[in-house]
């Protein structure tokens, strides 16, 4: 198990290299950050000044390579707006983001399965017609919208949640359940389908023969083996997670990575920028290094080499 881990740690360096190379490239494109920082009657004398203190007046292979060889030793540059590390910019954020990914995960996670699995059972029925009619809404909808109508809803005209902010649990049910509507939306057909063609095995029907009860048959038998695609599924939509709490937490002033994105885009920070990209990239790596572990933990058959 260990130097199968190793193993693709080592091989998650390339893809980072390759990330950061390409985001390194990408935010350039955006242009000059002192067109926005400073002010537009600033003399050209001040404007070289601060390109030459953020190291921007030099050629772009130079500002890679030096980029790279401070990525090597874990540092991200400073942040142009900010005067701090960008590092430090991001781990301050990531608290709040984490907090927000765990509780949209564990929210759809605990809403689609069971959804799922009932559908599954109840094929046919006017609970899996509504069922498969609100995954269907789910995954139509944008969480922009989501978040835009659940403010509208919610805060404005009920009243029962604040529209945004960091604090109070209450603070987090919207900016959580917006996010968790597409999750849950697709696990739940994930889940359904994979439970339909784990139900018409050979082995349920003998553990039925056999008078073991039906909740047995199915979270035990049943949804035990129909988890692997569920379970990859989650691990490949972690990057539409890391994509929507970048809009999320912007709808809802969350005080997190993904809002400290949007704000270092709009004033072209690019050591912030940059920090951002690579910092999910790495998490990405990680969730699905954590999926394939699972695997052997799900299906004893499978042994990671």
């Amino acid at each position: 198990m260990l130097p199968y881990v190793l193993r693709r740690l080592l091989g998650a360096i390339p893809v980072l290299f390759g990330v950061a190379v390409v985001t390194f490239f990408l935010v350039r494109l955006s242009g000059d950050p002192a067109d926005l920082i400073l002010p537009p009657s600033t003399p050209e004398e001040a404007r070289a000044a601060f390109r030459a203190q953020h190291g921007l007046d030099r050629p772009l292979l130079e500002q890679l390579l030096l980029w790279l060889s401070h990525l090597a030793r874990g540092e991200f540059g400073e942040s142009i707006r900010f005067g701090q590390p960008a590092g430090e910019l991001v781990m301050e954020r990531a608290g709040a983001t984490a907090e927000l990914a765990l509780a949209t995960l564990v929210l759809a996670l605990a809403i689609g399965i069971p959804a799922g699995v009932f559908s599954a059972r109840a094929r046919g029925s006017t609970g899996d017609g509504v069922i498969r009619f609100l995954t269907l809404l789910g995954q139509a909808v944008p969480s922009f919208y989501l978040g835009v109508l659940g403010i509208a809803v919610f805060a404005v005209w009920l009243r029962l949640v604040p529209s945004g902010g960091r604090g109070e649990f209450v603070q987090l049910v919207l900016p959580a359940t917006t996010l968790a509507v597409h999750f849950f939306a697709l696990i739940a057909r994930v889940t359904r389908g994979c439970m339909l063609d784990v139900l018409g095995q050979d082995y349920i029907r003998t553990a039925r023969a056999k008078g073991m009860p039906e909740r047995l048959v199915v979270w035990d038998h049943g949804l035990r083996n129909a988890m692997l695609p569920v379970v990859t599924v989650v691990g490949l939509q972690t990057g539409f997670l890391l994509g929507g709490v970048v809009v999320t937490e912007t709808v809802f002033s969350w005080p997190g990575v993904g809002r400290l994105a949007i704000q270092a885009i709009y004033a072209r920070d690019f050591p912030v920028v940059q920090a951002v990209v690579v910092v999910f990239a790495l998490i990405f790596v990680l969730v699905n290094l954590i999926v394939d572990l699972l695997y052997a933990v799900l299906d004893p058959r499978i042994r990671l080499r």
